[in-house]
């Protein structure tokens, strides 16, 4: 038997009881809509003209020559998918959701947004160009433009240029792998163009873990290491 649904209205937003869990509805009353997975942040076919994956989420070996210089925080590991895209790229919504942040204090500057999913993740988009239009509590759909991207620093947009794409837990503590909950080819995102981040570091101590973009492990920030391994290869 289905769940029963049912709905009432919470400080003037609509929502959905779905479960027992709360779903925000959009102004006409029908529930933000949750395909089986998310869609990618960019429209039409990959391209070195256009976008391409840059690197994984995970133990790349980019990630852990950065373990503690850049991503310390984030327990070693590259915390999102990186897509090249020049400054300026429109970027998408990967599914229905409410906004819940724009630049809030979650890193990938120089501007970021988050937007909250119905199944209770929340997508991060960063290294944008500029602030987002959109204002925390708007309503997005799939596919809608919601950001363009940009780099790090602001500047570099000839050599740097990159959304960097996190799917984070429903409290912001941690992320997931976004790979197997996105709708995706993503061996034919690289175009098959080699990178430190598109290849994962190996533990000589334990060959086969973490080494295909499906297995990655969730990172919850501000905890050890997960990836200190004493037997690097390459190191």
């Amino acid at each position: 038997m289905l769940p029963k649904i049912t709905r009432r209205r919470v400080i003037g937003l609509g929502l959905v009881t779905f479960a027992g869990t709360l779903l925000p509805t959009f102004a006409n009353g029908t529930a933000l809509g949750q395909p089986d997975k998310f869609g990618l942040p960019f429209a039409g076919q990959p391209g070195l003209a256009n976008w391409f994956v840059r690197q994984w989420y995970g133990n790349t070996r980019w990630a852990y020559r950065q373990r503690r210089a850049i991503y310390g925080a984030g327990q070693g590991l590259h915390f999102g998918v990186d897509f090249f895209a020049p400054c300026g790229s429109p970027i998408i919504a990967i599914g229905d959701g409410i906004v819940a942040a724009v630049d809030g204090p979650y890193g990938s500057a120089p501007h970021n947004l988050l937007v909250r999913h119905p199944n209770g993740y929340v997508s991060l988009y960063g290294h944008l160009s500029q602030r987002s239009t959109l204002r925390v509590g708007q309503q997005v759909r799939r596919g809608e433009v919601v950001a363009f991207s940009g780099v790090p620093n602001g500047t570099d947009c000839d050599t740097r240029a990159h959304l960097h794409l996190e799917i984070r837990t429903s409290n912001l503590g941690g992320t997931v792998n976004p790979i197997p909950l996105m709708e995706a080819d993503w061996p034919n995102l690289t175009l098959g163009l080699p990178d430190e981040g598109l290849e994962f570091e190996i533990n000589l101590d334990n060959p086969t873990q973490w080494q295909t973009i499906y297995n990655q492990p969730a990172v919850y920030f501000g905890r050890a290491l997960l990836n200190d391994f004493a037997r690097p290869w390459p190191g």
